[in-house]
């Protein structure tokens, strides 16, 4: 292979490998595909404001994310179907996660079991849920995953009905025969099938199955069968945010879910200042989607965010198609590779901690002119 220098570089050797279909999946957004472009697009309009002459010789890139302390403020999202793009699927994931110090959300969707991803050895999880029509599946899946060892359920609260993505119905997407969504094996759920030709197979899978009643009382619902701590995933507006705090969730992340629901809708960078505003500093703010530098991390911890959350739902998909391009090595190249840049660019800014990243370190196209101090000559 030859040598690839940043991640997005992984995408056209993904792109070789996978089936037409998976690549699309893995690769497109919704309708217009405006927001997919602008996840990225938007992080080109937050420039830098480096301080010099500080000593930078010692860099320490750990935080701590829900109590747990991990090596950087990088973690992998929730990915669905991960043994499309290399057999080892989760596995790799998961091991790449915890040899990296940082954290992994398994997807409900994942064709691994939670038992299965949480047998690959220790590491720090989250399990991602989708609350399903019969409530005793979304409770089953909760138990199963504290029994486990994980140590958080990451709420996702974008997808009443799943988003238009055309590649996917052009390709009548389904899940491969040789696969299945392995947390549903024995509930009759685990398949996905092309049920008409109008339609992909996962989105005629989110009308059959997920629920589209889903609700703030449900958050309060999923409290009371859990100690626990509930993130909500999909919130992009400030109102949502006091809603999250009032209803007292442990943690936001700011996602536009990769965009592949709602078309036209912000980047997430972009929404994420107001939310962290509202949040008011009672819960965490995370982000994800459109990260593919280790700048772009610095610039959302500099407007508030906690932490990021890797995503491969963005373009380059990083994860998935290192995942597709090398396995569980590729996985974990990816991750010192965000690691190094963040690193580097905290250097060039004159940050030698987390802590020491703020909102001065950048300035944004929607900032207000800066008013220059005034001087004596």
């Amino acid at each position: 292979m030859e040598e690839i220098t940043n991640v997005m570089e992984f995408e056209e050797i993904a792109r070789q490998k996978l089936p037409k279909m998976v690549y699309d999946y893995y690769a497109s957004g919704a309708e217009d595909q405006w927001t997919l472009k602008e996840n990225r697009n938007a992080f080109s309009r937050i420039l830098f404001r480096p301080r010099i002459l500080v000593d930078v010789s010692n860099i320490d890139l750990t935080t701590t994310v829900m109590g747990f302390k991990i090596s950087m403020p990088i973690m992998i999202a929730p990915t669905a179907m991960l043994k499309m793009a290399h057999p080892d699927g989760e596995y790799a994931t998961a091991r790449a996660a915890s040899a990296a110090g940082t954290i992994m959300t398994l997807s409900s969707l994942a064709t691994s079991s939670i038992e299965e991803v949480a047998s690959t050895g220790p590491g720090i999880r989250f399990f991602q849920l989708y609350v399903y029509k019969d409530r005793n599946v979304a409770a089953q899946l909760v138990r199963r995953a504290e029994r486990a060892g994980f140590k958080a359920i990451v709420l996702t609260v974008d997808t009443p009905r799943l988003g238009r993505r055309e590649a996917d119905i052009k390709n009548r997407f389904a899940l491969p025969p040789s696969l299945t969504l392995k947390n549903f094996e024995g509930l009759d759920l685990g398949k996905m099938t092309v049920d008409k030709t109008s339609d992909s197979g996962l989105a005629s899978y989110f009308v059959g199955q997920v629920d589209p009643t889903l609700s703030w009382k449900d958050v309060k619902w999923l409290q009371t069968i859990t100690l626990l701590p509930i993130l909500v995933k999909g919130v992009l507006t400030a109102e949502d945010a006091k809603l999250a705090v009032q209803n007292g969730v442990a943690g936001i992340i700011v996602s536009n879910h990769g965009a592949r629901q709602l078309d036209y809708v912000p980047a997430t960078i972009t929404a994420l200042e107001e939310v962290v505003k509202a949040a008011e500093g009672r819960v965490p703010v995370f982000l994800d989607g459109g990260v593919r530098r280790g700048t772009d991390v610095f610039k959302a911890l500099a407007m508030g965010a906690s932490g990021v959350f890797y995503v491969p739902w963005q373009i380059g998909r990083p994860v998935v198609f290192s995942l597709a391009a090398d396995g569980e090595a590729g996985v974990r190249k990816v991750l010192q590779m965000l690691r190094d840049e963040l690193e580097l660019t905290m250097a060039l800014s004159g940050c030698t901690s987390i802590e020491e990243i703020t909102r001065n370190h950048i300035i944004t196209d929607w900032d207000p002119p800066r008013s220059l101090p005034s001087s004596r000559l």
